[in-house]
């Protein structure tokens, strides 16, 4: 079943981009190759995270830095969405910018909660892993139905988020997306729970795609893996967050 005509809610591994991709090439897509690229792209996230931070505790301010690399991250992803064959060269300046974004709100959470960040990477990673080994031994059946029902509501949660972000312009704010409300908290924890189901979506896809199209493509997979990995951390962190406040 699909979502406005994509099969994923995953941008990366939308029909958009491979229906027409399979290619005849000697080399082909490989999980070695996108673990390899996505392991590169992460070392670029944190160094670029790491220097904010070093700011941040330095007294610098990182306003710009952070609110910059949000943005930069933004318009490479909807320049690559629009010229596929530009991921390979983009996504390092996108996981740079990502990492600059990621270290501002870890640097302003640990101020405030000391290494709470360094649990939300615990927590992610631990999640990761789990999710991985819960699809490798189909413990969790990615059927048409899980797709579909994981899709609308990751479609779901994106459209709150981009109606909260314009409602703010105008000085409105929705109480459950960013109070601390037992309401709030419930939505941050299913919102967790989603991005953490969306690494299944994301295996079963890359699952389909390796071995049947070209290795070029493996840029393409990595991408959609960063966005869901940081969209986990960046959730763990908020909810985690919310809790220390309420506790």
């Amino acid at each position: 079943m699909s979502i406005f005509g994509l099969q994923t809610s995953n941008p990366a591994f939308s029909n958009y981009f491979w229906k027409t991709k399979r290619s005849y090439a000697q080399k082909k897509m490989s999980v070695n190759g996108i673990l390899f690229k996505s392991f590169l792209m992460l070392c670029l996230v944190t160094s670029s995270a790491c220097y904010t931070w070093q700011l941040f505790f330095n007294g610098e301010q990182i306003k710009w830095y952070t609110t910059i690399g949000m943005f930069v991250a933004i318009i490479i992803s909807l320049f690559i969405s629009f010229k596929h064959s530009s991921a390979k060269y983009l996504l390092p300046i996108y996981a740079l910018a990502k990492g600059f974004f990621l270290g501002g709100i870890s640097a302003y959470a640990h101020q405030r909660f000391p290494n709470l960040p360094f649990q939300a990477i615990g927590v992610t990673i631990l999640t990761f892993f789990m999710m991985f080994f819960l699809y490798r031994f189909k413990l969790i059946n990615v059927t048409r139905k899980f797709r579909a029902i994981l899709i609308t509501a990751i479609t779901t949660i994106f459209m709150l988020y981009f109606i909260s972000w314009i409602l703010r312009f105008i000085n409105i704010q929705i109480p459950f997306l960013f109070a601390t409300s037992w309401l709030a908290i419930g939505f941050n924890l299913l919102t967790v729970l989603v991005a953490a189901f969306s690494l299944l979506l994301d295996f079963y896809y890359i699952n389909k795609k390796v071995g049947r199209y070209s290795k070029e493509q493996e840029w393409l997979a990595t991408w959609g893996l960063l966005i869901t990995l940081i969209w986990l951390y960046v959730e763990v962190l908020r909810l985690m967050k919310k809790l220390a406040i309420r506790f």
